[in-house]
């Protein structure tokens, strides 16, 4: 019998992660923002020690890190109305999203669905607010991200939203 084989990486809400991912993350966000000037400043600061933060930091990244600077295809469900589309591309553009490509189907009972390819490294806010706001638009019944494609990796990665 033959196992399948794990998948290489999964999407865990933070909640269920145990407190030295977090605080890993937490002391990677001090550094890059120079909140700390050292590792040994930052461990410190978040209490953990300087050896556990090696040995997690570069398995740990917060979700939109993840997929910043990569192309994200973004999965929606459309009312058949008047201008549903348009203001989703305008929260994208207010977003800095770079909007690659757009896919739409025949509206079926009253509803279309739309496939968005975008750019996302020039985003000025995370992708769960980016869905946030998409969500809060008339007009839309269903946003999520279908999958993340790295800049040069032609293979599609599935990320569950």
């Amino acid at each position: 019998m033959v196992m399948p084989k794990t998948p290489k990486y999964f999407i865990v809400d933070a909640d269920a992660l145990p407190d030295i991912f977090l605080k890993v993350a937490e002391a990677k966000r001090m550094l890059e923002t120079g909140e700390a000037d050292t590792v040994n400043q930052a461990t410190r600061t978040v209490g953990i020690s300087r050896s556990a933060f090696y040995k997690y930091k570069d398995a740990v990244r917060p979700f939109n890190d993840m997929l910043h600077g990569r192309i994200v295809t973004f999965q929606m469900l459309l009312k058949d109305e008047p201008g549903a589309l348009s203001a989703v591309l305008n929260i994208f553009a207010q977003s800095g999203g770079n909007i690659l490509t757009i896919n739409q189907g025949i509206p079926v009972n009253g509803c279309a669905a739309v496939t968005i390819g975008a750019e996302t490294s020039g985003l000025v806010l995370s992708l769960e607010d980016l869905l946030s706001k998409a969500m809060e638009v008339d007009g839309v019944v269903r946003c999520e991200i279908l999958a993340g494609l790295a800049r040069g990796d032609r293979r599609r990665r599935k990320q569950i939203w």
